[in-house]
């Protein structure tokens, strides 16, 4: 660990099970931050948590869902319990949904990618911030999508939605939070090499030749190089930065 542009800082990533979020979680324990990562599925975060343990890092987990207010109080409540406060959330818990016209969306599927991509970033926010604000500040990336906030797509009509409520939520949060401190931004990523890029039963090279066609740099973007956009959003180098969009799509949106 060169780099320890962290040391001293307490991260909270969501979704911090797999793909983007644990990279994220990765990217912070390499600087020196303590990470809480939390999501639905323990023996996921077991694994993030493992992985920067492996790499001489601080990190722990804790079990919730962003959907219910009771467990999100709970999360930051456990990260500031464990570390002795919270400087940075990377509010990244999502899930993609059902594909089908508007007309034929499942009116379940589409509260559910409702409240987790939007409510689930809303409530966490709300007590980040409300914990960040009476400490000193802080800083808030949330993973939107260049999908919906940046360029619509048939047949996404409840994620398209979510993305697009989501990053006009991190501008009017990042409005009204400035002046206590705490900048808030997101990053739109496009298609990843997380879970999420795949369809069922899909192998790498069949995600990449479906996907790589419509990315103008000819490649599905490294979870890496998302991780280090958060990071980079959160960081001091960043302080000019607020309530920005930060699209990483290999131009798809350009």
């Amino acid at each position: 660990m060169n780099n320890l542009r962290f040391h001293g800082k307490v991260v909270l990533v969501t979704g911090g099970g797999t793909g983007i979020g644990r990279a994220t979680a990765q990217a912070f324990a390499r600087e020196g931050a303590a990470v809480v990562v939390a999501g639905r599925r323990s023996g996921e975060l077991a694994r993030t948590v493992e992985l920067i343990e492996k790499e001489g890092g601080t990190a722990s987990s804790v079990t919730a869902d962003v959907t219910v207010e009771d467990d999100v109080a709970r999360m930051v409540g456990t990260a500031v319990a464990r570390y002795g406060g919270l400087h940075i959330a990377h509010n990244n818990a999502g899930v993609f949904g059902q594909a089908a016209p508007v007309a034929d969306l499942d009116t379940d599927t589409w509260r559910q990618v409702l409240d987790i991509n939007l409510t689930g970033v809303f409530l966490s926010m709300k007590h980040e911030i409300r914990h960040m604000r009476a400490h000193g500040g802080g800083a808030i990336v949330n993973t939107s999508s260049n999908i919906g906030a940046h360029v619509r797509l048939p047949m996404l009509g409840s994620y398209t939605a979510s993305k697009a409520g989501l990053s006009a939520l991190t501008r009017a949060a990042a409005r009204d939070h400035i002046g206590d401190g705490v900048r808030v931004n997101a990053v739109s990523p496009g298609a990843s090499d997380g879970p999420m890029s795949y369809l069922p039963g899909e192998s790498r090279a069949q995600r990449d030749s479906r996907l790589a066609p419509a990315i103008p740099l000819g490649r599905v973007g490294a979870l890496d190089e998302v991780a280090s956009a958060v990071v980079w959003l959160a960081s001091d180098e960043a302080g000019f930065a607020v309530g920005h969009d930060l699209v990483i799509d290999g131009g798809a949106t350009a």
